[in-house]
């Protein structure tokens, strides 16, 4: 059974925050330069080092501010309200957090978590960072929007977004981190989920300051 954000037992892990700073990743994760956890980030560079040669990842977002957290909230929320218009408060609580997560347990107000995908090194995108190869949908693809297919184990897309996504599994977690089963691009380590989905006695992340400039549009 898919445990989601909102859950009470997430909020009920403990806190140990070791008091990481946040630092920005280098260039090779993309032109978002995001901010993410010290620890955080070894690790997603021992991931990017496991992948094939000519496959990179590219974070798109890493720690976000409390005030854009709740930007997200309350814009998603909305969706939800006219996507099931006779679920109740507590309904419409619980599928809001299938795709952002509420502020006191959120992964990314903590700099544990990152949004990304994979590119292609050897053909240049748009911006010249690598063209995004098939994850089924786009990142931040909403439940509704996508029909589901945001969900990580989706089985109505394709056998090449598949395979990406099991790609991206296999390197992230074999760097420790925890993947969000609602979203296939959200990637977490050191925050209360990832201590109760791994058993871990305490999260290690807990919110950090907020600061000018957070990115306004993602999820979870």
């Amino acid at each position: 059974m898919t445990i989601l954000l909102s859950d009470p037992r997430v909020a009920a892990v403990p806190l140990a925050d070791c008091g990481e700073p946040l630092v920005a990743l280098d260039r090779s994760f993309g032109p978002a330069r995001a901010r993410v956890r010290a620890g955080l980030a070894v690790r997603l560079r021992q991931a990017q080092d496991a992948l094939p040669t000519g496959t990179g990842l590219r974070v798109v977002e890493g720690h976000r501010s409390v005030g854009v957290q709740r930007a997200i909230i309350s814009r998603y929320a909305a969706e939800v309200a006219r996507a099931h218009p006779a679920a109740d408060a507590v309904e419409r609580h619980h599928l809001t957090s299938r795709f952002v997560a509420p502020v006191a347990v959120a992964p990314h107000v903590a700099g544990a978590a990152v949004d990304l995908t994979l590119v292609d090194l050897r053909s240049g995108g748009p911006d010249g960072w690598g063209a995004e190869l098939d994850l089924g949908t786009p990142i931040d693809a909403t439940p509704e929007q996508s029909e589901g297919r945001c969900f990580t184990a989706s089985v109505a897309i394709g056998p090449r977004a598949r395979a990406h996504r099991a790609l991206l599994g296999a390197v992230l977690g074999a760097a420790g981190l925890v993947n969000y089963p609602t979203e296939w691009w959200h990637w977490s380590w050191g925050d209360r989920y990832w201590a109760l989905t791994t058993g871990a006695p305490a999260a290690l992340y807990g919110p950090v300051p907020d600061r000018d400039g957070d990115r306004a549009g993602a999820a979870a």
